[in-house]
């Protein structure tokens, strides 16, 4: 494929790019625009496109020729010259001559041997080293009568499929007419003003300059003088049909273009801006004026590209792997930044890096200390029906055979040892949850030493190794501090009741003490129960005394309030519908807790909620439910308990009351000193130990160049920035080049294009755009100078008459039926359709102009050109 070296030229360049973009792993997508051919029938649209292209491939005839829109994708490739069709997959093409007779088989394919047109595509690609990536759009020609089995709606179907393509704002329109039509009753110019107003992406093109009338060009149109438009026109002369069938070489053709050119007296001083080679070059820039419009920006996206890189670049250039200086002051620097990034997960600290979606792990094993301790303890405590069991058989026990006049004291005291001793659990596993949490900071802060593998690896050892001594640590202090307590029970302690007033204690006074103060405020979705669990959300409020729900956060609307007393609070298993996890609020004594439902089944969004409002729960007082354990040690005990008489149930009463009161201090202990001791013993240790003897065990660990190994990764990373940038460079000096070796022509200024009529008859005579050897150009429709009044061209002299000088012939008028004399003046005679004589009425006669004889044509007098009713197109001569 040869024939436009402007492309040609443009390739290298468009190359250049591609490749150094591809360097970088960015696609380059020019999006350069696709150009579609417009005009009637046999304008020659395919001719003009096969002239761009400079391949000879698309069907030719007479009448009309392209049935379906043709969207030739020209794309640039190396390896050779071929073609594909989407309808085809996998089948090349290297005879262009068989692509011609497979576009008009998949036309007929679709249309039938008729004349009907489709507006299904054929997709046609051809690859090529002589392209740019290009989208060629040949369309069917505009017609206005339907032609054989054409249908009736025939020009509002192609017009359709014509506006389809060229509305499309990246589309370059060439508008085609013939020379030897009326100009300005040319649908492709109609349509190319209809969505193209400012005439910024239409060319006209102007075919069959050959084929005028002896005596006759078209001059004015191409100096844009008459009917202008923005980009102005180009002539181009085709190759002839006997041409095309007699294989007349495309270059051969384009010799005797610009040789016709060159010979015609009215071309000839505009010879070099005509012709298909100027055509060619036209658009081949306006592909530049686009590729240079989107090198502005590609610049500047490199450009900030280079800048981001340049600081760790600068590194880079004068790196070398086995330094020890830059080893071990790589390894100072991220062990600087391992202590920085631990005590700021654990401490917290404002600026811009908060994190705003999940919680730290400093807030983490906060939420662990406030929630899920005080959780694990209220699970510890005792249980009513339990509690008088044991303090029961205690005193039966104790007292043996005989029978206890007193209340024993021993009672109290074996009661509250196994109620210390149960703590134990809860604070063994607050140690546990606090160490995870640590080791997922140790994990988060060695993640910036990916680089350097065996680095990390060593310093999540080392950093491990001391948690877990810090956490034995931890659990042995906790277990000494149980075994405290259980040593020595102070029943002197200012909180205690003493003996004296257990038996006037009561379990509700604390509450009544504290009022109905509000817990805690949130979303929960309520459950209906059943198979298929449906669930709405509502806003929650859980006070010390009741828990209520509102239909928002506006608490306007209060839907129910629940009271607590006699509330247990229980896990539940996820619906089927949700996998959202549950927990559920049910009456110890069996009742309905709210309507109908037995119990109120409460869904959060994750489990950390569940837990937390679990704790909040137990602050109110509603506590776990432990029937499932008193049922299996129920299973387990004789059901024969002894009968409570009076005396053992008041003493039972008063060793309960002294055991609530001396817990309540027990527990109140605990939350206060465990959280101390994990925080002294653990987190504050460790960060001390990564602070300041960190890099001193990673020292003493091995040889600081094995620490220092690089990984293949981070190598691999380096050369691949290093290339980048090197490549990022290399584009930005390729757009500079482009930009110095190509120029972008101006936008041409806006004409008066105003000249396009609605659709009606044409004037008869002279043809626009045509003119003869004595008529002067009319001044009218010229691009520059103000707009005026546009001249008339007089009447064409009719057959047989004077020359131009000569008086017009006298016209007899007629008498008429409707009561006009001959002397009056008649109604206007109608206008005859151009290039056909009005038809006389039957049974009348057409008026008869009289002749005069024409004289002879005077000396340096042109004689009067003759203009026939119908134009006749002479052949071309071979």
């Amino acid at each position: 494929m040869s024939g436009n070296q402007g492309m040609e030229q443009l390739i290298p360049l468009v190359n250049k790019l591609q490749d150094a973009f591809s360097s970088l792993g960015v696609s380059l997508n020019l999006d350069l625009p696709q150009i579609a051919v417009v005009g009637g029938q046999s304008a020659g649209k395919s001719s003009v496109l096969e002239n761009f292209v400079g391949r000879d491939f698309l069907p030719r005839g007479s009448g009309i020729v392209t049935r379906r829109p043709l969207v030739l994708q020209l794309i640039f490739s190396p390896n050779g010259e071929w073609a594909e069709f989407l309808h085809q997959k996998n089948k090349k093409y290297s005879d262009f001559d068989a692509v011609r007779k497979e576009i008009e088989d998949e036309t007929d394919r679709m249309t039938g041997h008729t004349k009907n047109v489709s507006n299904a595509p054929i997709n046609l690609r051809v690859y090529s080293p002589h392209v740019l990536n290009l989208t060629l759009v040949d369309l069917p020609g505009m017609t206005k009568v339907p032609v054989g089995d054409q249908p009736p709606d025939i020009e509002h179907q192609i017009r359709s499929m014509i506006l389809e393509f060229v509305k499309n704002e990246n589309c370059l329109i060439l508008a085609v007419s013939p020379a030897n039509a009326d100009l300005a009753n040319s649908d492709a110019l109609k349509m190319a003003k209809e969505v193209d107003p400012q005439g910024l992406r239409t060319i006209g093109v102007i075919t069959k300059l050959d084929l005028m009338d002896e005596g006759t060009d078209a001059r004015e149109i191409l100096e844009n003088k008459l009917l202008p438009l923005r980009r102005g026109y180009i002539g181009v002369v085709n190759r002839s049909q006997k041409d095309i069938e007699g294989r007349k070489d495309i270059r051969a053709a384009l010799a005797a273009e610009r040789q016709f050119f060159l010979s015609h007296s009215a071309y000839r001083h505009m010879a070099d801006r005509m012709g298909t080679s100027w055509l060619q070059k036209t658009l081949n820039q306006q592909l530049t004026n686009h590729i240079r419009d989107t090198l502005p920006k590609l610049r500047s996206r490199l450009q900030s590209q280079m800048l981001s890189m340049e600081k760790e670049v600068e590194e880079y250039k004068n790196f070398r792997p086995d330094d020890p200086s830059r080893k071990t002051k790589a390894m100072l620097q991220l062990v600087q930044m391992a202590g920085v990034d631990f005590e700021k997960q654990i401490e917290g600290g404002g600026g811009e890096n908060v994190n705003v979606r999940e919680l730290s792990s400093g807030a983490k094993i906060n939420r662990i200390f406030v929630e899920r301790f005080p959780f694990e303890l209220v699970k510890m405590e005792f249980d009513e029906k339990e509690l008088r069991k044991e303090i029961s058989y205690a005193i039966k026990n104790i007292h043996g055979i005989r029978s206890g006049l007193f209340t024993p004291d021993m009672a109290f005291e074996i009661i509250v040892k196994k109620q210390i001793s149960k703590l134990k659990e809860p604070s063994l596993k607050c140690v546990d949850m606090v160490v995870n949490e640590l080791m997922t900071v140790v994990h988060f802060m060695t993640a910036k030493m990916n680089n350097y593998p065996v680095l990390k690896e060593e310093t999540e050892r080392i950093i491990t190794t001391h948690v877990r001594e810090r956490e034995q640590r931890a659990k042995d202090q906790l277990l000494l501090f149980v075994d405290i307590q259980l040593a020595y029970m102070n029943t002197n302690h200012e909180d205690f009741i003493g003996f004296a007033n257990a038996q006037h204690k009561s379990s509700h006074e604390s509450k009544a003490k504290l009022g109905n103060q509000v817990i805690r405020k949130g979303n929960l979705s309520l459950s209906h129960g059943g198979f298929l669990k449906s669930s709405r959300d509502f806003w929650f409020v859980l006070t010390t005394e009741n828990i209520s729900w509102y239909a928002d956060d506006q608490e306007r609307d209060k839907k129910y309030m629940l009271p607590l007393d006699g509330l247990r609070i229980k896990d539940m298993e996820s619906g089927f519908m949700s996998k959202k996890p549950m927990f559920a609020l049910f009456n110890s004594n069996g009742r309905n807790v709210y309507k109908d439902y037995r119990q109120l089944e409460l869904t959060c969004e994750s489990q950390d909620d569940v837990e937390s409002w679990k704790a909040s729960f137990l602050r109110a007082g509603v506590y776990p439910d432990r029937s499932k354990e008193e049922d299996k040690s129920e299973d387990k005990k004789d059901n024969d308990l002894p009968s409570m008489d009076p005396e053992l149930e008041r003493q039972v009463e008063t060793i309960r009351n002294l055991v609530e009161s001396y817990m309540n201090i027990v527990n109140k202990t605990f939350r206060d000193v465990v959280p101390k001791t994990v925080m002294h013993l653990v987190v504050n240790n460790t960060k001390e130990f990564i602070s300041q003897e960190l890099l001193a065990h990673l020292y003493s660990a091995g040889d600081q160049s094995q620490l220092m190994e690089e990984s293949a990764e981070e190598s691999q990373r380096r050369e691949e920035m290093l290339r980048i940038y090197h490549a990022t460079k290399d584009a930005l000096g390729i757009i500079g080049e482009v930009s110095a070796h190509t120029i972008t022509t101006p936008t041409p200024p806006p004409v008066k294009d105003d000249w396009v009529p609605p659709p009606g008859p044409p004037s008869p005579g002279i043809r626009p755009g045509m003119r003869t050897a004595a008529a002067p150009p009319p001044p009218g429709n010229r691009a520059p100078g103000p707009p005026g009044p546009r001249a008339t061209a007089p009447p064409p002299p009719r057959p047989g008459s004077t020359g131009p000088g000569l008086p017009a012939p006298m016209i007899p008028t007629p008498v008429y039926t409707n009561g006009f004399s001959i002397g009056q003046q008649p109604p206007p005679l109608p206008q005859p359709q151009r290039g056909r004589a009005p038809s006389p009425q039957p049974g009348s006669q057409a008026p008869q102009s009289p002749t005069r004889p024409a004289p002879a044509p005077g000396p340096g007098m042109a004689p009067p050109p003759r203009v026939p009713d119908r134009p006749s197109i002479p052949q071309r001569p071979s």
